[in-house]
């Protein structure tokens, strides 16, 4: 049974938290890695800016955008409203695709079920509410734990990027994994009339 979980707006509460999360090594690696100078990286926005952001900027970043591509990020909350994580879209509307991150930054949550509940959820946004064609996720080698995850809700690996990914002094193979509308729909019906299946 997989725990219940939310996607909400990002308040600037989580955004220090999300800062907070990346100074710890280990969750750095499992988010977005680090860049190749060595500080971890996070797509989409700077924490640490955003936490000075005026308003205009916090709408630009944080509410989906009309311009093509653009990026859906998302708080992870629990059933009873405690952020635990962040959730981002990166969304290609001319390509009909969408490249899902999911960080659990709550080290004492992994593994319960909460990423994959997530994902789960981002899928239901993907091919439900957005009506994309595919859903894709690049997920490094030594990330086995996600690459297992993603591969049990139903993702195929499509491909392989050659040392993409720096880490620990050294380059890294990474993996395209993908799921089709196709897919998603015979591995997760929907009963007849009865509309979206709202996992969030």
């Amino acid at each position: 049974m997989l725990p219940q979980i939310q996607l909400t707006e990002v308040m600037r509460d989580d955004v220090k938290r999300v800062a907070d999360w990346l100074k710890d090594e280990e969750i750095a690696e499992s988010w977005f890695g680090r860049y190749t100078y060595g500080e971890p990286a996070h797509l989409g926005y700077d924490p640490d800016k955003m936490l000075l952001a005026d308003v205009e900027e916090w709408k630009r970043v944080f509410k989906s955008g009309d311009h093509h591509p653009h990026r859906d990020i998302f708080s992870i909350r629990t059933s009873s409203g405690e952020h635990i994580g962040e959730a981002q879209l990166a969304i290609d509307e001319a390509l009909g695709d969408a490249q899902i991150s999911v960080l659990i930054g709550r080290k004492d949550l992994w593994h319960r079920g909460y990423g994959t509940a997530t994902t789960l959820a981002l899928l239901d946004h993907i091919f439900i509410r957005l009506s994309l064609y595919r859903a894709w996720v690049d997920v490094p080698e030594y990330n086995t734990h996600a690459r297992e995850m993603f591969e049990h809700v139903g993702f195929v690996h499509e491909g392989t990027l050659r040392q993409s990914r720096p880490h620990q002094g050294a380059r890294f193979n990474s993996v395209i994994l993908g799921m089709l509308r196709s897919d998603y729909e015979r591995r997760y019906p929907q009963p007849p009339g009865a509309g979206p299946v709202h996992r969030v």
